[in-house]
């Protein structure tokens, strides 16, 4: 897959890992809108429930995520009920590319993707997934040679007046004592509300994470909004940096046709 394609299909339906859930009000914006941040946080939770629901938490426990990509065709608003459904749509020996589907019963629809890397606990390094891991993921994929390649490769901007600091809070901070990946969706959200028009129709957003902030660190975001990139369509791009090094890159767009 690469920036512009779509993501892949369900192969089978009813496959894959389920669950479902309300939508609470600490989810939306002021327009009832599901956040971000808060799909972030659904598809942590969910994996960490297919985990912990199955051998992997036995074989492969530890993962982190190095990319997603969140595609809102029909926008999830509060109240509703939200059904997730979780399965691999393609893997390597040592990581493997999640796809979430995000339905709910008011007729939304959330698509996701993540690329996920699997740990070893002693070094934190990436590792071979279990024989059995492989075995339980490969169950609905043919796709055995994923290789990782940056979607999001434009260089930070130099440093402006426009530039934003990033507070990290202790709540912010995860059990490896890095900043958590959902956290960054919020600085994504307070930039949108400038800029509602890129989520007034069906929008992709995608993040990618170059290295861990820790706690303690100085985040300061720079962001750019485009109002028609190469291809016409407006853009908003951010990146995280820290002393200079960036950590993170977003980029928001009207969802490729």
């Amino acid at each position: 897959m690469s920036l512009d394609q779509p993501l892949a299909p369900l192969p089978q339906e009813g496959m894959g890992f389920a669950a479902a859930w309300p939508v609470r009000a600490g989810d939306v914006d002021p327009y009832h809108r599901l956040r971000f941040d808060a799909v972030a946080r659904y598809l942590q939770d969910i994996s960490w429930d297919e985990l912990h629901q199955t051998e992997l938490h036995r074989t492969d426990p530890t993962w982190i995520v190095r990319r997603t990509v969140i595609d809102v065709i029909r926008p999830i608003t509060w109240p509703d009920q939200v059904h997730l459904r979780r399965w691999c749509a393609s893997m390597s020996t040592r990581w493997t590319n999640m796809r979430t589907r995000i339905s709910s019963d008011g007729g939304g629809l959330i698509e996701t993707e993540g690329f996920w890397i699997n740990l070893s606990e002693s070094s934190n390094l990436p590792a071979r997934i279990s024989d059995e891991g492989l075995a339980y993921l490969a169950r609905s994929t043919d796709e055995h040679r994923l290789r990782w390649r940056p979607y999001l490769t434009d260089p930070a901007p130099r440093e402006s007046d426009t530039d934003l600091p990033f507070p990290v809070r202790a709540t912010d901070i995860d059990q490896y004592n890095h900043v958590n990946h959902t956290c960054y969706w919020q600085a994504a959200e307070q930039f949108l509300v400038d800029y509602p028009k890129l989520v007034a129709g069906p929008h992709r957003a995608v993040i990618e994470y170059v290295a861990p902030v820790l706690a303690r660190e100085h985040i300061t975001v720079r962001a750019r909004h485009e109002p028609g990139d190469r291809t016409g369509r407006p853009v908003l791009r951010l990146w995280f940096v820290v002393g200079g090094i960036t950590t993170t890159v977003v980029k928001i767009m009207p969802l490729p046709e």
